[in-house]
């Protein structure tokens, strides 16, 4: 059975905002909460950029029964992998068992702002498959001696330890990183625009890579952006704080100002041409239903944005989860 979950996004709401959308979320039967992890929002006009983590805990305290998930931190640059091993620690016990730590290999909107260089992939990657091994060891109980090429830990252990184990769950766009986390992670999380290739690219390789490593294949929290509005006037001004996603060198980039004006040099088509526009019930089952029914995800989760989120958050519980789960 497929669980769905609500997008929190830090780039857009206030912290206490995304706590209040958190709360309405449970009420009106989501199974969970992604939460967003930024230093940077991608744009600086209509944004936010709370820490995460804080959220996160004052989320554990106001809800009862929502699971909620990192997506994503990147454990590579700003906190060593032992560091956030540590805080999802914490966030699983003040939220009495409902953490999963979602993890990927980050933008540089988030890194270069505080001076850490930003190297290629192939780094990056690197620098995961040890993280993902230090942050797993701590969580399981281990006092840790880890002697990596960019990660040391010296009888390292977490004595606040989680209630349970912490499923780490790991962003992957393409082969390579889905392979990586079906390898040493327990889940994956991807963003959809065409379901196919995502199954292609992402569902595939990840299942071939975990039988050669003889593990379980790994769940998939699939995610898909849309717009709830009437007309494209309104979604635009709803995706005002994201329109940054869509900048050429958005992975590189640093300060917010700048996608911002590469964004609104584009052609607004094409800024908001991968963004289905959903004006009501029906059309919001259409868009999501193919990651239930081609994606085969374990988990849905709603990037949506609106002129009034709550009234859309409600409108999800009452008209598109009932049918969804048909």
């Amino acid at each position: 059975m497929t669980d769905f979950y609500y997008f929190c996004g830090h780039e857009q709401w206030q912290p206490e905002t995304l706590v209040a959308h958190a709360v309405l979320a449970e009420q009106v039967g989501f199974d969970g909460i992604l939460v967003s992890e930024h230093f940077h929002p991608w744009v600086d006009d209509h944004s936010a950029s709370g820490f995460a983590f804080s959220t996160i805990g004052a989320m554990a305290q106001a809800t009862d029964r929502v699971r909620i998930t990192t997506g994503v931190t990147t454990p590579l640059f700003r906190y060593h992998p032992a560091v956030v091993a540590q805080a999802a620690a914490t966030l699983d016990r003040l939220s009495d068992g409902r953490f999963d730590l979602g993890v990927g290999t980050g933008e540089n909107i988030n890194e270069g702002p505080l001076g850490y260089d930003f190297p290629k992939y192939a780094e990056r990657a690197a620098r995961m498959r040890e993280a993902l091994q230090i942050m797993r060891r701590l969580l399981d109980g281990e006092k840790l001696t880890f002697e990596g090429r960019y990660y040391r830990t010296d009888r390292a252990k977490l004595y606040s330890p989680p209630i349970g184990e912490v499923p780490i769950w790991m962003a992957a766009g393409g082969p390579k990183s889905a392979a990586l986390a079906a390898e040493l992670a327990q889940g994956i999380i991807t963003s959809v625009k065409v379901p196919a290739e995502t199954f292609e690219r992402v569902i595939e390789p990840a299942r071939t890579a975990a039988a050669a490593a003889g593990r379980p294949t790994p769940r998939v929290l699939a995610g898909r952006w849309s717009l709830h509005a009437v007309n494209e006037d309104d979604a635009w001004e709803a995706l005002r704080s994201w329109r940054g996603l869509r900048a050429p060198g958005r992975l590189e980039a640093v300060d917010p100002q700048t996608l911002r004006e590469r964004a609104d040099n584009l052609p607004r088509d094409e800024v908001m041409g991968r963004y289905p526009i959903v004006s009501n019930a029906d059309a919001l089952v259409d868009v999501y239903r193919p990651l239930v029914d081609e994606v085969h995800a374990d988990i849905v989760t709603f990037q949506i944005a609106s002129l009034d989120q709550e009234a859309t958050i409600r409108m999800l519980g009452a008209e598109v989860l009932p049918r969804l789960r048909e």
